[in-house]
């Protein structure tokens, strides 16, 4: 037994170092801690036919809204029991379906297999079926809710409060905002009324009405968190509300309510690391929503403005390379062909510096600038090129409408 103690102790001292090891660093086992789920909109779900009317197709009238008047601040209610009376029947469950065709066989997705039988190959068809909100806002059955609840869809139902249901018809979207309109035509349907959303102000007492999970119409509260909210990378055009009211997949398209029972946003996405609430909600306001729904209605599109360059923000270091002391403005990353920029001359290397006499200061704030402003017009713009400074106009055009939401990266800055 002496005799083998010598050879016992490094085999005691590597196996104490081994569990040591273990502990410390799982992965040589092959276990990993879960990663963190990334931040997602409220609801992934498939989605509505892209298919807009143009103008020359539509000729209806602007839909009557019901206005709410200016909240009152004072001393809060014990219950909210009547803002919700008043604007629950008016959020209503959307139910968007599309049917996937996919191989019957998994040899058929191979194009070895494909080239034998064509497309004569027997395939086989699935349901697939996905819910959010929306929100009454007219007489005459116009639906706001999210575009991506209903995008790609073949079939959208719309369930009321009270028990009715319906088909609903798509009117129009708006993928770079995520909002869309429906229409259903029932008769006495309840309608909310909208608040101007300007006058939110952060602390105020808000209420999220919506469908989450599926379980059924349900009310959260929180407050207003911030307002003005941007650069967060869900849409080309962002402009939300945050608010802390619990909104979780199911929300998108609901109600955000003041306590009064008006509208004050459309609940559009969370920013969550476990795909549910954590208190963090965005909802579109309520006037952004109110012009988008005007536009769609009255002229099958929304119309913005549009300049026809690829915009990169200026860092400084580049800044200092185009002899700039502050790095204000954006690099023109690209023109496209034909477009207002390319007419008027600018060409990609320009640092855009200002815009109708106004400085860049946020590109995402001149994009939103410049999309209000009227095709047609003309706008003077101030770019440096070579060190030096030039004045240009430009006239500008009419945003295309993409055929997919673009990504902030995809998007034009201004």
């Amino acid at each position: 037994m002496r005799r083998a103690l010598p050879y016992l102790w490094p085999i005691l001292i590597g196996l104490l170092l081994a569990i040591v090891l273990l502990n410390a660093f799982p992965r040589l086992v092959g276990r990993q801690a879960t990663p963190p789920v990334t931040d997602t909109p409220t609801v992934q779900v498939p989605s509505v036919p892209e298919a807009t009317p143009t103008a020359e197709d539509v000729e209806r009238p602007a839909p009557s809204l019901r206005e709410a008047p200016p909240m009152t601040r004072g001393e809060g209610p014990a219950s909210y029991s009547s803002a919700v009376e008043q604007a629950a029947p008016a959020v209503v469950n959307v139910y968007s379906s599309r049917v996937v065709k996919r191989d019957s066989h998994p040899l058929m997705s191979d194009p070895f297999f494909r080239q034998f039988f064509g497309d004569d190959a027997p395939r086989r068809q699935r349901m697939l079926s996905s819910l959010g909100s929306g929100v009454i806002v007219s007489d005459d059955g116009y639906v706001l809710t999210n575009h991506h609840v209903i995008r790609g869809a073949d079939q959208i139902q719309v369930a009321l409060r009270d028990g009715r249901e319906t088909l609903a018809e798509v009117i129009g979207t708006d993928p770079e905002s995520d909002l869309a309109v429906l229409r259903i035509d029932l008769d006495d349907l309840p309608v909310i009324e909208l608040s101007d959303s300007d006058q939110a102000a952060i602390g105020d007492v808000s209420l999220a009405i919506g469908n989450p999970f599926g379980v059924g119409q349900t009310v959260t509260m929180g407050i207003i968190s911030a307002t003005g909210r941007s650069h967060l990378g869900l849409n080309a055009y962002e402009d939300f509300i945050q608010t802390d009211a619990a909104i979780n997949p199911g929300n998108s398209g609901g109600a955000l309510i003041n306590p009064e029972g008006a509208l004050v946003g459309i609940n559009t996405a969370i920013f969550s690391r476990s795909g549910g609430s954590q208190g963090i909600g965005f909802a579109i306001p309520a006037n952004l929503a109110r012009s988008i729904l005007e536009q769609i209605v009255t002229q099958g599109r929304v119309i913005r403005g549009w300049l026809g360059v690829e915009a990169q923000e200026l860092n400084p270091e580049l800044a200092a390379s185009f002899g700039l002391e502050a790095p204000t403005g954006v690099i023109i990353a690209g023109v496209v062909p034909d477009g207002p920029a390319d007419a008027a001359g600018l060409q990609p290397g320009d640092v855009l510096l200002e815009v109708n006499d106004r400085p860049i200061l946020d590109p995402r704030q001149t994009m939103s600038d410049i999309a209000d402003i009227e095709p047609g017009t003309e706008l003077p713009v101030t770019v440096v090129r070579g060190g030096e400074s030039l004045e240009i106009t430009l006239r500008v055009a009419e945003r295309p409408t993409p055929s997919r939401p673009l990504s902030v990266e995809e998007s034009e800055t201004p």
